[in-house]
């Protein structure tokens, strides 16, 4: 997402046109959900995508059409038993995609682009919106917890009035899935951008070097911890966030858990595991998962018991890390961990309704 619009942002520096393709909607089996999104240029080449196949190459066909004629426009394409078996699907589908001419005179639109950006690398819960009222009339802005509104000052207006208008737009459109609503009369699409919570990677071995690049691809924030330097190098983890090297009997000292994160507890030994566990219990973050066999768990387990943990507390950690696929190598625990979080991220309710 980060890449799709640096992208735009410098198309329109450099003064060229593009379009931008957002599905707004989807039914069937299709190959990409509301919310996937491509960038078409003017020379018909595509940064991200939307599916793939017939269906991408017909939006570019569109998206060409609508750069001709500096008009955007929404567009439904279905896919028949044929066009889905090119593309590895057994049965058809409809999505919906906007086309959103994008001008280099649009300077909302640039200056959207750089928050976008700036939301991107935030860890706090954002959400793009859409006024999709008259499609070849579109405005889009940025909503997030803390900042609020950029962009859609209509919006804004009509509904911070009056402080139950904001809380019933919150409940209706803030969720952890694309929506389309109608407010005041207008039409709204609105999905999210940026689903709050840092991994926190406690141990920089073979596992977290397969992990963090993986989980920075998902769109996941993550921070490398390990009290030995070599481990915790940045030039080791270009992807991640943060790296920090500090004492693992002391976390606190180097790192802030909050409720929204999420522990990856892999150290170079049973008696870290063990500290790094116990101060991240404490903390009450969403995940806390340990690599490691039964037989370990088994004896940290016996620890914590001691230490006045209910069994309760304990049995709500992932011990042993990751979905069961057998895992062996580095590599494959890395993906067994990066589905368990995924999960994870995909249950948690990201609206705003006890906001």
């Amino acid at each position: 997402m980060e890449e799709l619009f640096r992208e735009l942002e410098q198309q329109m520096l450099c003064g060229r046109e593009t379009v931008l393709a957002t599905i707004i909607a989807s039914s069937g089996s299709t190959p990409r959900g509301a919310g996937s999104r491509m960038l078409i240029l003017s020379d018909g080449s595509i940064r991200g995508s939307i599916g793939g196949g017939a269906v991408e190459y017909q939006a570019i066909q569109t998206g060409l059409a609508a750069m001709r004629g500096k008009r955007s426009a929404v567009h439904g394409f279905s896919l028949t038993r044929n066009q889905t078996a090119d593309i590895g699907m057994v049965c058809g589908g409809d999505v919906v995609v906007y086309f959103q001419y994008a001008s280099p005179q649009n300077t909302a639109l640039l200056n959207l682009c750089r928050e976008i950006r700036k939301a991107l690398a935030r860890d706090e819960d954002s959400w793009l919106v859409m006024d999709i009222t008259e499609e070849t009339c579109w405005q889009m802005g940025l909503y997030s917890q803390k900042g609020g509104f950029m962009g859609m000052e209509c919006l804004k207006a009509a509904v911070c009035d009056r402080e139950e208008d904001a809380r019933a737009f919150a409940r209706e459109f803030f969720q952890k899935r694309a929506v389309q609503k109608e407010v005041f009369g207008r039409k709204y699409y609105c999905e999210p951008l940026v689903c709050a919570g840092t991994v926190y990677v406690f141990g920089g071995g073979h596992v977290a070097q397969e992990l963090v690049p993986l989980l920075a691809h998902l769109n996941f924030r993550c921070v490398v911890m390990d009290d030995r330097k070599e481990f915790a190098r940045p030039e080791l983890f270009p992807q991640a966030a943060k790296t920090v090297v500090g004492d693992l009997e002391h976390i606190g000292e180097s790192v802030s858990i909050q409720p929204q994160d999420y522990v990856c507890i892999m150290t170079r030994g049973h008696q870290y595991d063990y500290y790094v566990q116990k101060q991240a219990m404490g903390a009450h973050p969403r995940y806390i998962g340990i690599m490691g066999s039964k037989n370990k768990a088994a004896v940290i387990r016996e620890k914590l018991l001691q230490d006045g943990y209910c069994p309760e507390e304990i049995d709500a950690c992932h011990t042993p890390i990751g979905v069961e696929i057998a895992a062996e190598t580095p590599a494959e625990i890395a993906v067994s961990v990066a589905g368990e979080l995924i999960k994870v991220r995909a249950s948690k309710c990201a609206d705003l309704r006890e906001q």
